[in-house]
Formats: structure tokens, sequence, C-alpha cells
């Protein structure tokens, strides 16, 4: 049914702005600039190696546009939504209401890109809150060739570039129904469901096309990740963890491009190294992370 987590949507209402921080987050440039001529929306699309990162903004009046102005209006800039790929939205829509899920028909739409004058077609299934505890998530099917979306190149070594999604967090205080939920309605793999006592939290990891979605549940109000902020009736889309070849090229690159981050530190997997960067950019806090070695 699902196959990968396709993308992330983070909205801003300054494009131009998001996609300069983009860029000096990523070390990469656009793989995709334009819009959704029915949504009333502008786009700029950053393809990583296993998903790809959506900066979105409203344009002109459209429901989606007005969603997305009324959402910056109570929250501002931040993650706002999460794709999960599918080969098949029909088969997609009759397994999760099988599984007593109610999504959405499919819906086609369009996407262009400026820069080429190239179209994308897609089908979108959305899943209401109330089946996601509140986590914006829609199912989708592209239609095009994926070669329409290429790999973002990147814009100084490739060492210091982060090259793909290594997981997203999604908060909850009802890991339980989270395991229903992704596991049982969703048919994603739980890999592990493990609790830590001194930074109290229990996490599960979900594993879907080769990436992790990390669900965080606090066991006390001083818990790591800033758990403890999350709301008691509804589950909420939190924070990326992206992987880099060199953590240290990858700070120095960073810095140099004026973000503010951490001193690298060793990271709770034995191996890794990571830091953090500050002041949460894109409205979204940030992990940087250094795989361990092959």
């Amino acid at each position: 049914m699902l196959t990968h987590i396709d993308h992330l949507i983070i909205v801003t209402d300054d494009l131009e702005a998001a996609q300069r921080k983009c860029i000096a987050l990523l070390g990469r440039s656009p793989s995709w600039a334009g819009g959704h001529p029915s949504f009333g929306t502008r786009n700029v699309i950053f393809r990583l190696s296993n998903t790809y990162i959506e900066l979105l903004a409203p344009e002109a009046e459209a429901p989606v546009a007005d969603a997305l102005n009324a959402y910056l209006a109570e929250k501002g800039p931040g993650l706002y939504a999460l794709a999960l790929g599918t080969g098949d939205a029909d088969a997609a829509v009759n397994e999760m209401r099988e599984r007593g899920l109610s999504p959405s028909a499919p819906v086609e739409g369009l996407a262009h890109d400026d820069p080429s004058g190239a179209f994308r077609r897609f089908r979108n299934v959305w899943l209401p809150e109330k089946d996601t505890r509140g986590v914006r998530m829609f199912v989708i099917e592209h239609l095009s060739e994926p070669e329409l979306l290429p790999l973002a190149l990147p814009v100084a070594g490739p060492e210091s570039a982060v090259d793909r999604l290594d997981h997203v967090v999604v908060m909850t205080r009802e890991p339980d129904r989270a395991i229903e939920f992704y596991g049982e309605q969703l048919g994603i793999r739980l890999a592990l469901d493990r609790t830590f006592e001194k930074r109290g939290l229990r996490l599960l990891f979900f594993r879907l096309g080769g990436t992790t979605l990390e669900i965080s549940a606090p066991l006390r109000p001083d818990a790591e990740l800033g758990a403890g902020e999350a709301e008691a009736e509804a589950d909420r889309l939190w924070g990326l963890a992206y992987s880099v070849p060199d953590a240290g090229a990858a700070r120095a690159r960073m810095l140099d491009a004026g973000l503010k981050v951490s001193e690298i530190r060793e990271g709770h997997k034995p191996g890794t190294r990571v830091f953090t960067i500050s002041e949460n950019p894109l409205g979204v806090p940030t992990l940087v992370i250094e795989p361990v070695a092959d």
C-alpha cells in the first residue's frame, strides 16, 4: 500500500527567504521552482536521495491557499504536512478503508516548474485529522516520470551537503494509539519500541522505504526534544533530522552560510556524530547526523 515517505511540506509566508535558508541548510540548489495553478500556491522543491522537501507559500485565492494563510496567521512558518508515497492511490484508498480509516477519494493535481516549463501530475488522497490525531497527512501517487524532479545539486563539496532525510519526528501523548494508526492501519513496520528513562521519552521507530518515522511520547514534562510541549488532545508533526557524509564539513559550511549551529557531539546511536541548528530554521527543529561509517 505505502512505499516510502514521499515528502515533507514546510509552509512559509516568504518563499524567497525560505529558499535561501533551505539552500544554506541543505547545501543544495532547488530541483523545482514553480506552483500549483489550481491550488493558488507557489513552491520550491529540494529532492534528496530518499525524499524531498517542499517549501510552500500561498499566492492567490483558493481553498488550499486560504488554509495555508489561516495556518500561518495562527502558528507561523513551519512543518505543515507529511506525504506518504504509493504506486496505486485507488488500491491505497480501498485498503485504508478496510482498516477503518476514512481517506478521501484520489484528487488529481498539477504542478508547473518555471525554469524548465515542465509539468508534473499526481494524485493526492487526504486523511482526515480525526484519523491522524491532528497531523496533516496525505498519500500521493506520482503520475509523471521521476526524472522531472531531479536530485538537488550540491552548491559546495558533496561531503558537506545533506544527502538524505534520516527521520521525521511526530510528538504524541498516546503512543499505543500511534502504534495502532501507523502500524496496524497504515501498515508501516514498527522497527523499535523503547523507553529511555533518562531522556524522559518512549520512542517508536517506524520504518518506511528506508526512512524512519519517529514517534516521541513524553514520560514527564521535562522530557527531551520539547516533547512536554505536545498538546494532550492532538499529535504534532514536530522536527526533521538530516544525514550528511561529514558532520565537520557540514557544520563549517553552515556557519559560513550564516546559520547558528551547536558544537558536534556524539549521537545517541553509537558511532554517530550530531549537531543541532539553532533558532529552528524555517520554523522546524532540526538535527544533523553523520551516520556510522560503513
